[in-house]
């Protein structure tokens, strides 16, 4: 029998809670540890439309990207989304456990996931940990073939999960890039280290129009700028892999959300004359 706390020991080894940033919240969440599980349902985001792919899939615990109670609360009513997403978790006996930038700085972690879409060669972190040489924020890799930056935005389209957003990037379109920096999720605060590294090309989310304007014009890589959801998405299927091997040879059923949970849902690119 596999129950929560068998799971949560996994991931606590693969995704230490050390790692985690001092204003994170990660861990279990709700639920009973040991309670049995035999269905995992993974997520990046915990929200309605994921509770209710969870639930009618008949999860015993859901698996987290982001947190559902990053800040302190003094309660949950049902009156509130997040007291109604715990109220029916509760009482539907699932657990929910979350790991975020644990998640991130692990080795492997989110970032060697999207990495892995790009097919990226060589990765070592962006923004290393202290004396680590494999833990941290981000990977930067090489590509096995040169290509234009236009051809890289073209590739990291198909590569990644589709949203209404598509991907963004800046810089000339033929500018060659044989090396590209990634961090999933927002990522503008590592501009100087992706500068600093001399990489060609960073790939992340959530880029900011002052950030992104000053390092373009600083002569910094070029930016790709990606949907949050879709920069995180790939590490679920990583997780659920990693969570299988390491239960062996006991089982459990996964399911790794394809759900688009990007809060932009549409976008309008309207022919402009000024």
């Amino acid at each position: 029998m596999v129950t929560i706390s068998d799971v949560t020991s996994v991931f606590d080894r693969l995704y230490p809670p050390h790692l985690a940033e001092s204003w994170d919240a990660v861990g279990l969440v709700c639920g009973d540890p040991a309670t049995e599980v035999r269905r995992v349902y993974f997520s990046v985001d915990v929200v309605a439309a994921t509770v209710d792919e969870a639930l009618s899939w008949g999860a015993d615990l859901l698996v987290a990207h982001h947190p559902l109670l990053l800040r302190g609360v003094t309660a949950i009513p049902t009156t509130t989304p997040k007291g109604r997403t715990l109220h029916r978790l509760i009482r539907a006996g699932a657990g929910l456990f979350v790991a975020h930038t644990n998640a991130d700085s692990a080795d492997p972690g989110v970032s060697d996931a999207l990495a892995a879409r790009l097919d990226l060669r060589d990765l070592r972190p962006l923004h290393p940990h202290p004396g680590e040489d494999r833990i941290g924020i981000g990977r930067i890799g090489t590509l096995p073939t040169a290509m234009t930056l236009a051809e890289l935005a073209e590739t990291a389209s198909h590569a990644l999960p589709p949203t209404s957003g598509g991907i963004r990037f800046t810089g000339d379109p033929d500018r060659i890039v044989r090396t590209v920096a990634v961090s999933g999720g927002a990522g503008d605060s590592y501009l100087g280290d992706a500068t600093r590294a001399g990489v060609d090309a960073f790939l992340t989310a959530d880029l900011r129009h002052h950030p992104a304007s000053e390092h373009s014009e600083a002569g910094g890589p070029a930016l790709l700028d990606v949907a949050h959801w879709a920069s995180e998405q790939p590490w679920l299927a990583h997780a659920a892999a990693a969570l299988g091997a390491a239960l062996a040879p006991a089982t459990v059923e996964v399911f790794v959300s394809d759900l688009v949970t990007d809060p932009w849902t549409r976008a309008v690119v309207p022919a402009w004359t000024p």
